[in-house]
């Protein structure tokens, strides 16, 4: 059976819903431009340079999830250079159920405040409401003078990514501008302090309320209120520029000739429904080349024997390795039951990442009992470990290196926000990831994965997790991975890390909800997730246009706005292939430059070519949709709204 990809709702295709993105409208106070959306505040700039990422109200229940706002109340008044905005949000989800009024105003001097007056209406309990301040993370390295209630502190943003929170009990916030001035940023209405937000690949560091040193949940009670606000001036050097901006729609990729890393291999987990592989799952997934299937193996449940006969099997039908992610007891006792049954296989294991099953991290014990089987054995494997939660737990970890043969931790872009534009901010927090993770590891290989929409699981839940209402997904879902948007946040992810250095990549899972394309039979929840049996996800065919350059090299790559657009560039000795994805939803141009190219072939997935990339995967990886005259060397695409575009060709003789 087969689905017709015209039956699905465009947005869906786009990005996974049928519902409108948040709408933005452009403000200004004085010299500063920002971006509404809902009630955030976004890309707040001076002179072309962002100065705050996000300005927004964070309202989080007891498990550290975030209750998203719902508007029900919106007043925007604008002139020129002054803009004052005022609504009423809610967040209602579980237990929770807090309301608060927002007003945001920018005044011409360059000043602006966002203040939130809320309460409970029942009872809740909550790990913190208040007002967070992201600052990108291109601040990395910049000093910074911190007001507390004790004095001034001095400092700097942290260019490696800082462990804990590098600076507390923060009243007020200065560092410079680009052009000599000075940023201020006052809070009032509860102590602030700063965590450094990379360790979860968001591209920022935030600062927010409460302190986490004090007890959490808090129990609020009915009518208890949260009033907060934050004011941000701009302090400028030189004359400031009251001009409005000129808009510019037009987007630019630049590829480089020289190359700078090479593409780690690449592997999918296994399926978490159960169900086997079919013959032609096997035969569309053996496309991509798989250098491995990761499997997680609780030694403490009954059903490991039968998950490891699955991945053995499965790694074995895709001619590809096992690694494998296993949580034992405490001493790591029970690893040799599972030495046993890897001693009577044939499929090789790549890598065996261990942890003890009472925690996040590797620890010692695990590790030596580990070697210790497998030499017995005579069985050869890197062995090692690391987080298996996010960065994070890795970054404050005490980890015994010296017993570790690789460094591995998991990778999603959603612990904190969930729209697609923080999915794509985020892409470039995965890059600073392994940067830090190589100052920690030293010349061991990172592993980095699995690489997931959403989490796996919540690793800082105090209970189990709830189920999903009949009307909605499991929180390890995310509708995006059967859209367009989701190809191209993985196109972005892979260039991210595979320039950063990561030695191995784990993406996502083979076939269901969480993989590369649905599974044959037994399908659920399809209003929410509306695929059909054996429909190829368009991130199945990334994956399959990077597996053609298996071992290739990566070309550098410079992008306009990283927002916008995304591009991954290969070199296979004379063929380079050039992907280029669209993170708006409206058409727009990317102009790409890159070395002269001599057989020239573009091919689009988007909105029109998404019922044949889904329905007959093979014709469309065949299809040009248009050829070019030798010597390319500037190409415009025009690209739909989140189209992914792939480039062919090869090095034009000098």
């Amino acid at each position: 059976m087969t689905q017709n990809a015209s039956e699905l709702p465009i947005r869906v295709v786009r990005y996974g819903k049928d519902e409108p993105l948040r709408e933005r409208r452009l403000l200004r106070a004085g010299p500063l431009t920002a971006v509404l959306e809902n009630g955030d505040l976004r890309y707040v700039s001076v002179g072309g340079q962002e100065v705050v990422r996000r300005v927004y109200v964070a309202v989080r229940d007891h498990r550290w999830d975030t209750i998203e706002p719902r508007i029900t109340a919106f007043d925007v008044h604008q002139d020129d250079l002054a803009f004052v905005v005022r609504f009423t949000a809610e967040h209602c989800q579980g237990d929770v159920d807090f309301v608060w009024r927002g007003a945001i105003e920018g005044t011409s001097a360059g000043v602006i405040t966002y203040a939130m007056d809320g309460e409970a209406r029942p009872g809740l309990l909550t790990n913190r409401i208040g007002i967070c301040v992201r600052h990108p993370m291109d601040l990395a390295g910049t000093p910074v003078q911190i007001e507390t209630p004790n004095g001034s502190v001095g400092g700097a943003f942290p260019t490696r990514i800082s462990a804990h929170q590098p600076f507390v009990d923060i009243v007020a916030i200065r560092h410079p501008t680009d052009d000599g001035g000075e940023v201020a940023i006052r809070f009032e209405g509860d102590l602030f302090e700063m965590e450094d937000q990379r360790n979860w690949t968001d591209a920022s560091y935030k600062t927010y309320s409460t302190p986490l040193r004090l007890p959490y949940p808090v129990q609020m009670e009915p009518g208890q209120r949260v009033t907060q606000r934050v004011t941000l001036e701009i302090r400028s050097g030189v004359a400031l520029d009251f001009a409005a901006p000129e808009a510019d729609d037009r987007l630019h990729v630049g590829v480089g000739r020289e190359a700078v890393g090479t593409l780690p291999p690449i592997g999918l987990a296994l399926a978490s429904h159960h169900l086997p592989l079919t013959a032609l799952e096997v035969e569309h997934l053996r496309t991509l080349r798989l250098a491995h299937v990761r499997a997680h193996l609780d030694l403490g449940d009954a059903g490991w024997q039968e998950r490891l006969r699955r991945v053995r099997g499965e790694a074995e039908a895709l001619r590809a390795a096992m690694e494998l992610e296993v949580l034992a007891d405490d001493a790591g006792e029970d690893l040799s039951g599972l030495v046993a049954a890897l001693e009577s296989g044939d499929a090789p294991v790549d890598r065996l990442l261990v942890f003890p099953r009472s925690g996040l991290v590797t620890t010692a014990p695990v590790l030596l009992r580990a070697r210790e089987l497998m030499t017995q054995a005579g069985l050869s494997a890197a062995i090692g470990g690391g987080s298996r939660a996010y960065f994070t737990e890795l970054n404050r970890a005490s980890l015994p290196l010296d017993l570790m043969d690789v460094v591995s931790y998991t990778i999603n872009p959603q612990v904190h926000a969930s729209d697609n534009a923080s999915l794509a901010e985020n892409l470039t927090g995965q890059a600073a990831t392994v940067e830090s993770a190589r100052a920690i590891a030293g010349d061991r290989p990172i592993a980095v994965g699995p690489v997931t929409l959403r989490p796996r699981f919540n690793p800082n839940a105090s209970g189990d997790e709830p189920e999903p209402a009949p009307e909605e997904l499991p929180m390890s879902v995310d509708s995006r991975q059967l859209s367009l948007f989701g190809a191209g946040w993985t196109l972005g992810s892979i260039r991210n890390l595979a320039t950063a250095g990561a030695a191995s990549l784990t993406y996502y899972e083979t076939t269901g909800w969480r993989g590369v394309m649905e599974r044959s039979a037994n399908l659920t929840r399809r209003e929410r997730f509306p695929s059909r049996p054996q429909m190829l996800f368009p991130l199945y065919h990334v994956l399959a246009d990077v597996a053609d350059f298996a071992g290739g090299e990566l070309l550098p790559v410079t992008l306009s706005d990283p927002l916008a657009v995304e591009a991954l560039a290969l070199r296979e000795r004379d063929r380079v292939r050039v992907l280029i994805a669209s993170f708006v939803d409206e058409p727009r141009t990317v102009t790409v430059s890159l070395p002269r190219l001599a057989e020239g072939r573009l091919r689009h997935l988007d909105e029109t070519t998404a019922e044949q990339a889904m329905t007959d995967g093979e014709g469309f990886r065949r299809r040009v949709d248009r050829d070019f005259e030798d010597g390319l060397a500037t190409v415009a695409l025009e690209l739909r709204p989140f189209a992914v575009a792939r480039l062919d060709g090869r090095i034009a003789p000098a």
